[in-house]
């Protein structure tokens, strides 16, 4: 049985994210029962990337079988990895300038698939800096409060730690002070104390007392 038109449209819609008709990045492809099917995008470094992919059945109305998503950079490092899906969404930022990387293949048991085809039907709809931000603004929204009540809270951190510096070398310079007081007061208290046994052992001989 063909696939409804509605139904269609109900999947590009999900697959774009909510939008009334898909974005230009939304590409269909045809996911090999071995083997995989990769797709390549050349993206500049620190740049915002979102990704969504949806796996359907073409004769069947419904999802189609799982697949499993491998997301590399252009140096081979892992940016997302998942299996057993029909649909999914990841995101990350760019570090490095280059080709990146997504590949898509059938997963090895689709048992849990009644009607299983020989290939998989998957759309897969990148965005990629402002179209990024803007197709989640929300998300951006609550990133930047999280950045926000975090910058507060190391301003309040540092300001913490710089009273407690602050009182530390205080209670330094007390102590010190109070040390060199102290010795101050031991010192003047030997000289007053030899003054006084000369000054009566000369009153002794004075008096011929000794």
């Amino acid at each position: 049985m063909a696939i409804s038109p509605l139904l269609l449209i109900g999947l590009i819609c999900l697959a774009g994210g909510g939008s009334l008709l898909p974005e230009a990045n939304a590409i269909w492809l045809t996911v090999p029962s071995s083997g995989e099917k990769c797709i390549s995008e050349q993206i500049q470094a620190n740049v915002v990337v979102v990704a969504d992919y949806l796996c359907i059945d073409m004769d069947n109305v419904g999802l189609g079988p799982t697949i499993d998503v491998h997301v590399t950079s252009p140096y081979g490092n892992e940016l997302y990895k998942k299996t057993n899906e029909t649909h999914g969404q990841f995101a990350f930022t760019t570090s490095e300038t280059g080709l990146y990387l997504a590949c898509l293949s059938m997963h090895h048991d689709q048992t849990h698939y009644t009607t299983p085809n020989s290939t998989a039907v998957v759309s897969i709809d990148w965005r990629l800096g402002i179209r990024a931000k803007d197709w989640d603004a929300g998300v951006e929204l609550e990133l930047r409060k999280s950045s926000e009540r975090v910058g507060a809270i190391k301003i309040d951190i540092l300001y913490q730690r710089y009273r407690e510096e602050a009182m530390r070398e205080l209670n330094e310079k007390t102590n010190r002070r109070v040390a060199q007081l102290g010795f101050m007061s031991f010192g003047v208290s030997a000289i007053v104390s030899i003054f006084q046994v000369l000054y009566l052992r000369r009153y002794f001989l004075k008096k011929k007392l000794i």
